[in-house]
């Protein structure tokens, strides 16, 4: 938990940096969640809307990056203060790049909505979402409240998100090579578990971000499940 500092103009400052931080978080997490709705039900309409507010989430971090250099320039802050300023920054980059990826899921909803349907793999990958999603939410509530063990579980969750991703690629390998038809919405659903995949790891960043913020040191490597890279065609069909 962040301690008052002598000077309440830059409280008030860090207070207001934080504030947009958690308002952006607000607005990835409902972006993530209705990108995941918008696979899952087809719904053209919803994905549209999840692209259109992506345009706000980019200016929110405009907003932030605007602040945090108009704190540094006014308030010249040192040491601990300095690298709040600092992580809310960095964090506001990791929220934007969630925004990108929760927008590309849901430009692949139109493509999706015409081809063959694929049993059980949008509600698949509306679980892999939502648990993304709620790895972010824990995650700024261990930003609001300096919470490190919620951030440090945060963190450890990832390893799901990564076993569904290497589950997902061995479904979607194995769809592909029994109906050809399947090929191009199987390598969508492919490219959406992977930037899913991604989305874990800037959540992790983003924890790691709140460790460095509260004790001033870089945490531990985080575990990794991801083995896509690794995989075959026949492990897919195995």
């Amino acid at each position: 938990m962040r301690q008052p500092h002598i000077t309440s103009a830059f409280d008030q400052d860090i207070d207001g940096l934080y504030s947009r931080i958690l308002t952006m978080g607000g607005m990835v997490e409902q972006a993530i969640s209705e990108a995941g709705r918008a696979l899952e039900s087809r719904d053209d309409e919803r994905a549209a809307e999840v692209i259109r507010a992506d345009r706000e989430i980019d200016a929110m971090e405009d907003d932030i990056n605007t602040a945090v250099v108009s704190t540094i320039a006014l308030r010249q802050p040192a040491a601990a203060d300095l690298r709040a300023v600092v992580t809310v920054m960095k964090m506001a980059g990791d929220l934007e790049r969630l925004g990108d990826y929760a927008k590309n899921m849901a430009k692949r909803v139109p493509v999706l909505a015409q081809a063959q349907g694929v049993d059980g793999a949008g509600a698949a990958l509306r679980r892999q979402s939502r648990l993304v999603q709620l790895m972010l939410k824990d995650a700024l509530d261990g930003f609001a409240r300096g919470d490190l063990d919620l951030v440090r579980d945060v963190i450890q969750r990832d390893v799901e998100v990564d076993q569904m991703t290497n589950a997902l690629f061995r479904e979607f390998l194995t769809h592909m090579m029994e109906d050809p038809r399947a090929i191009t919405p199987c390598l969508h659903f492919l490219f959406i578990s992977k930037n899913l995949e991604r989305m874990g790891d800037h959540v992790t960043e983003i924890c790691e971000q709140v460790i460095y913020l509260e004790t001033g040191a870089r945490p531990e490597l985080r575990p990794k499940g991801d083995v896509t890279s690794q995989m075959t065609a026949e492990q897919g069909g195995a």
